[in-house]
This record gives structure tokens, sequence and C-alpha cells, in this order.
């Protein structure tokens, strides 16, 4: 019950993804709903209500944006982001992605995983930032974490 069951992006306003983008975001929502862990935090004397959520994402005045509910379209809360504790992780990670994509077409084997290792850390250091973020917001694991991280990082494509 303490899981996310359904999550959308808004994309108004982002860029059109590439398709590497495209194929990144998809597989970081597969991924996230088929294994996570995420319960709202209780603020105040307020009470979320039971799982399992909808999570929709989004830039707004540049801030990322947690508008959470239950599947059955019951208010769980929202909260906001400032995107800056993300901006140069999201700068890493957008290289060493680009630098695996490009090594997966020409390296050999133990090049790619030098550099799959990297992207991995940083990966790592994004999620640890967000559960860093969510504290008092949000309980996550740092599976979700990092699911999460590869959605903020597509938000930040456009």
């Amino acid at each position: 019950m303490n899981r996310i069951a359904r999550i959308e992006i808004d994309e108004t306003g982002l860029a059109p993804p590439t398709p590497e983008i495209e194929q990144e975001r998809k597989v970081a929502i597969f991924d996230l709903l088929e294994d996570n862990s995420f319960v709202p935090a209780t603020r105040g004397d307020k009470v979320p209500p039971a799982g399992p959520y909808a999570l929709n994402l989004s830039i707004r005045d540049k801030r990322l944006v947690f508008d959470i509910s239950t599947e059955a379209g019951e208010a769980a809360g929202e909260f906001h982001l400032s995107l800056g504790p993300f901006r140069q992780v999201v700068k890493d990670y957008f290289q060493i992605w680009e630098a695996y994509y490009e090594a997966v077409k020409t390296l050999p084997p133990a090049q790619i995983e030098t550099i799959d290792m990297a992207r991995r850390g940083i990966h790592n250091e994004g999620a640890r930032v967000l559960m860093e973020r969510l504290e008092d917001k949000a309980e996550i694991d740092l599976d979700t974490a990092r699911r999460l991280f590869t959605l903020i990082c597509v938000l930040h494509w456009g």
C-alpha cells in the first residue's frame, strides 16, 4: 500500500525528448512501478490517506512539483522542491550519460563498465540529494530515489 502505483510527467513547456531520453523515461517509470516504496509524511496532525499513490511530477515556476493523490483521486499532498540542489548532479548525469551511450557504440566492454560505474555513482549521488530534499515530505528507499532522480533528469532535459 505504501507505494506509487501510477506516475505521470507533466511535459508542459518542455522540449520534445530525444528517443534516448524517452527510453530512459520509459525504463525509469516501468522500474519504478514494478518496485518502489513511497510514504507521504505526516504533517502536523494531518495524516495522509493510505496508498497506493498516483504521482504527478512537473516543473512549475522553476520548482520541482510532486502532486500526490490516491489511486481513487483523493489528495494526499503536494510539495515543491527547489531545483538548485539538483543542477550540478543533473549536469554531471547528462555528461556521463552521453559518454556512456557513445562508449557503447565503439569501446570495449571493460571501458564501458568503467563509465557505467561512474554513471551509477552519479545516479546514487542524485538519489542521495533527492532523499535529503524529501526528508520531511516523503519516505522513500534508495531504489525509488534512483528512479525518481532519472525522472527529474528527464524533466530537466527541456
